[in-house]
Formats: structure tokens, sequence, C-alpha cells
């Protein structure tokens, strides 16, 4: 290994494999508009869970089921250089630790519509990441789609922010969960290159379980039984967590971190349609507008560098 070698792989964000200029394709379709609907759904599971639980045992039981299900998938085990076991933690506190523990706080206080729309932002921070230590700036077509649906997230969400200093914190947690997504999913593809998408995130799941259990068992004497929200903790573990992780990591590998991050503009509807459909949540015409502009927003960011 050169010196060169030896300090790329020594820092913690290393570039893998382009896949930035690659068309979607069915399977890269399949796979976001799959994951949008699977983590748009996911606020308002959580929601659901704490009408039983405290936001430290959805937190916990979410990432312990979700480890579990990759840990039962059959795979070729592999053996993690030391260099990479760091970049795992890393992944696990940023991807997986802390958003996940904010998520449950911050819906206390805001609905999980807002949650959702909020999570719009992730594509930006991921693409500046990208940028900024990867020396991959978004091409002209994914640049301008980024900014519309940013714009699209503003229409959205200003009208949540001005509700209260309990609400605008909880807005600021689920705004600072972006910015760790949009670390974390900078460092997978190399690690997904070199030990496999499910390898990598199987582990990153175990370790985040560790790191989220002393909050949910210290509050396990707070929990109440009721069938729904216990119901809905698990299957925003099994499904919303577990597979939703696997078919991430495949999707990452296929499209590029940036690209894989534009579900985040997709979440938002699913939020909106569910807050309409299950909480009987109002629609404001900008907010109509918003989702529109989500969806050219994805359509421009997804589509592959031409020339």
């Amino acid at each position: 290994m050169t010196t060169r070698d030896a300090s790329l792989r020594s820092s913690l964000l290393v570039a893998g494999p382009s896949t930035e200029d690659d068309p979607f394709g069915v399977v890269g379709w399949g796979l976001f508009v799959s994951l949008s609907c699977i983590w748009g759904a996911s606020f308002l599971l959580i929601a659901m869970g704490l009408e039983a639980l405290p936001p430290g045992v959805v937190t916990f039981a979410r990432v312990g089921l979700g480890a579990l299900f990759l840990a039962l998938l059959p795979r070729e085990r592999v053996r993690f250089e030391a260099g990479d076991q760091a970049r795992l933690v890393v992944m696990s506190i940023l991807w997986v630790a802390v958003p996940f523990t904010l998520f449950p706080i911050a819906e206390q206080h805001i609905n999980s519509a807002v949650t959702g729309l909020l999570n719009g932002a992730t594509p930006i921070v991921a693409a500046a990441i990208a940028a900024v230590f990867l020396g991959r700036p978004p091409h002209r077509l994914q640049t301008v789609g980024i900014a519309v649906g940013f714009l699209g997230i503003v229409l959205i969400s200003v009208p949540s922010l001005s509700e209260g200093t309990s609400e605008a914190a909880s807005v600021l947690m689920v705004l600072f969960a972006t910015v760790c997504y949009g670390i974390s999913i900078n460092i997978a593809p190399a690690l997904q290159h070199r030990y496999g998408s499910v390898n990598v995130m199987a582990r990153m799941l175990a370790l985040a379980t560790i790191w989220t259990a002393p909050w949910g068992l210290w509050a396990l004497d707070k929990v109440r039984f009721a069938w729904t929200p216990w119901l809905a903790t698990a299957v925003l573990g099994i499904v919303g967590t577990g597979l939703a992780f696997a078919m991430m990591a495949s999707m990452v590998r296929r499209v590029g971190a940036t690209r894989a991050s534009l579900i985040a503009y997709l979440l938002p509807v699913v939020a909106l349609v569910l807050g309409v459909a299950v909480n009987g949540d109002r629609v404001t015409p900008g907010a109509l507008v918003g989702v529109v502009l989500i969806l050219i927003g994805a359509a421009l960011a997804s589509r592959a560098k031409r020339g």
C-alpha cells in the first residue's frame, strides 16, 4: 500500500466507486419509491408507539429489532479492518443512535408530518459533504433538482416553525439529525464496496443497539401495554429499520450517496398523505405546491449526467 493509499484509508470519508452518473434504472427506482414509502411512514409509526412507550424504549426497540432482522439474513461473514471498525462506530452513532433518539423526543412536540417534512434537508447536507470532502460536486441537473426540492420543503415547513419554544427546539433536533444523515451516508459507500452492503448495515445496527440500550432499559418501568403502539413499534423496527437499511444499502451502492439521500424528498409526500388519511391533518395550498416541487426536484436530481 502506498503512502497516499494509507492516508486515504485512514481518513473518515473515503470515496467509493462513483455511481453518481449512472441512471437509476428499474431497480433503482423501485428502491427509491419503496424506501420513500417505508421511511415516510416511520414518523407516523413513531407517533403511534409514543402512545404507550417512552421515547427511549421506542428507539431501543426499533434499533434492536432492526439489528435482529439483519442478523438473521443469510450472508457471507467478513472481518472488518481496524480503521473500518472506527468508521462503523461513527456510522452507528450518526446514522442510527443520534437521529433515532432525537425523532421520538421531537415528536412529543411536533407532529409526524412535520418531522417527515424536515428530513427533506438531508440531500442538501449529503451533497455539500460529498462536494467538500470527496470532490464530487453535483452536476447541473442535480443542483437544480436539489434547489427546487429544497424550495418545496421550505413551502411545506415554514408555517410550522413559529409555534413556540418547544416546537422550535424539536425542529432543530430534526435538522441536526439530517446533518448526521448527510455525514454518515457519505461514509457508507466505500465500506459497502469492501465488505458488502448487508454486512455493513448489520454491524452498524448491532453497534447502535448497544448505544441506545441504556436509555431504553432505564425507561422500561414507564411502558404501558397497548396492542397498537406495540405493533407499530415492531413494524418500525423490523420493516422500517431492518429491511429498510438493507434496501438503502443496495441503493447507495447502485446510485451513490447523494442521489440515494434524495428519498428524503418523497418522505414529505408520504408524511402528508398519511397525516391527512390517518390523523385528519389539514393541507394548505402552499403545502400542495411544495409537494409538486419536491417531486420535480427528485426527478431532476436523479437524472444521470450527460456528456
